[in-house]
């Protein structure tokens, strides 16, 4: 989960933590702060339990952030390299393929674009998976083909991430924020 760099402090780890699922003492607590240009100072947090296999991540940032709103084309190679601050309050849209939406069970990360359609794929593929009905796995299979044809470059797609809380970010000069209207 954490990427070393010169702007990183070494994650502190606290093990044989209540876990609060399972109440086991196998709760390993793990945070770390980085440094983001035009951002400041974020802080990297995570759960993990050796027992039961609970997993809980965030990031947050130092400063009070507006809501915000990033939108991205993807449209070449480069742009897989683009590097993604997701919090767990985020709302991810990948086109009209669909969405990665906020919740209880919702996680926080650091990635890159690459890193994001391929969780896109993996969700796609459980639904296709388990798809009920020809039409939902032909929806699926329409919607991995596109994925794919955005990784290699044949097709464009829109990435839009907004979180209320201000907490993630596109980190490219691609990218185009503005502030996110809350209903």
């Amino acid at each position: 989960m954490y990427m070393v760099d010169n702007n990183e402090q070494t994650p502190q780890e606290m093990c044989g933590q209540k876990c609060p699922i399972c109440g086991k003492d196998t709760l390993t607590l793990r945070d770390a702060e980085r440094e983001v240009p035009y951002f400041g100072i974020m802080y990297i947090f995570s759960m993990d339990c050796s027992s039961c296999n609970y997993h809980k991540a965030d990031v947050e940032f130092d400063a009070n952030q507006e809501p915000s709103k990033y939108e991205l084309e993807i449209s070449e190679e480069k742009d897989l390299k683009t590097r993604i601050i997701k919090s767990s309050t985020a709302k991810i849209k990948l086109g009209r393929i669909g969405s990665i939406d906020p919740g209880a069970t919702s996680n926080g990360y650091v990635t890159n674009v690459e890193g994001l359609l391929n969780r896109f794929k993996n969700i796609i593929e459980m639904t296709r998976d388990n798809a009920e009905n020809d039409s939902e796995r032909k929806q699926a299979k329409n919607h991995l083909k596109k994925i794919s044809r955005v990784i290699w470059g044949s097709e464009k797609i829109k990435l839009v991430l907004e979180d209320p809380k201000g907490n993630s970010a596109i980190i490219s000069d691609k990218a185009v924020k503005t502030k996110l209207k809350i209903k």
